[in-house]
């Protein structure tokens, strides 16, 4: 089995709605993701011969997720008053509505499909809140 790693690193702020804790207000990270692929057999013919994917794919793929979400305020959808986000905009934050809660576990599903969206041969992706804590993703 081979299998490439790939990493992708983005800052933005979130919090966690109806959490009882300091996450519950808004905050920062400098989040880090992590993606596997995996595969039996490499390319046997072609530019890419000798490679399970070519990295350039897999970090193009990873920097465009990480730099979608790079200096933003990610929030669960609901989760914010009407005009506190309008306000927000109005002020030209960034903000990004999701339909669940900005957390490691749901990050590391979310940039699993996407990545798996793009073709790619994703096994597991590893979503870092911290350099000591995050969250894993796979098949």
């Amino acid at each position: 089995m081979y299998i490439l790693k790939a990493k992708a690193a983005f800052d933005s702020a979130h919090f966690l709605y109806g959490y009882e804790g300091k996450c519950a207000n808004i905050h920062g990270h400098r989040w880090t993701i992590e993606a596997e692929a995996e595969g039996e057999e490499l390319q046997s013919e072609g530019p890419k011969r000798g490679m399970l994917i070519d990295f350039g794919d897999l970090k193009k793929e990873l920097r465009a997720i990480a730099d979608s979400c790079d200096h933003a305020l990610i929030y669960e959808k609901g989760s914010l008053k009407e005009k506190t986000a309008e306000a927000l905009k109005e002020e030209g934050f960034r903000m990004i509505e999701l339909d669940c809660r900005p957390t490691a576990e749901n990050f590391s599903r979310i940039f699993f499909e996407k990545l798996r969206e793009k073709g790619l041969p994703i096994k597991r992706v590893t979503v870092y809140e911290t350099p000591d804590n995050c969250a894993v993703y796979e098949i």
